[in-house]
């Protein structure tokens, strides 16, 4: 049985937040800041199959970190930094918290 309500709303910020903290992800993200890159040349510096970085990379998309495209045999990922970006909105109202010495806080809205 399929959940409709769970896939209607889903948490976009939670998906980033758990895409990035696997270390080979944020290591990835990292790579892909540079410059877009095939699967095969992200996979080349870490000591685990291309199927597991693969599995990695369907992560990173699914939270809308990456986008791949096709281009015959070769999927070409670039970043997407917008989800980057949203998240760092969300943690900069704690840097304000943690850096006013106050401990009044108040959350932004959503």
């Amino acid at each position: 049985m399929f959940n409709h309500m769970v896939e209607r709303h889903r948490d976009h910020l939670g998906d980033v937040f758990a895409a990035i903290a696997d270390p080979t992800r944020r290591a990835i993200v990292q790579i892909l800041a540079r410059k877009p890159a095939t699967i095969g040349k992200i996979a080349r510096p870490f000591p685990v199959s291309f199927n597991a970085v693969s599995k990695h990379m369907m992560v990173l998309e699914r939270a809308g970190l990456v986008h791949r495209e096709i281009r015959g045999r070769e999927h070409i990922c670039r970043l997407r930094p917008l989800a980057l970006r949203q998240a760092n909105a969300w943690l900069e109202q704690y840097r304000r918290f943690w850096g006013s010495g106050s401990m009044r806080w108040r959350p932004m809205s959503p």
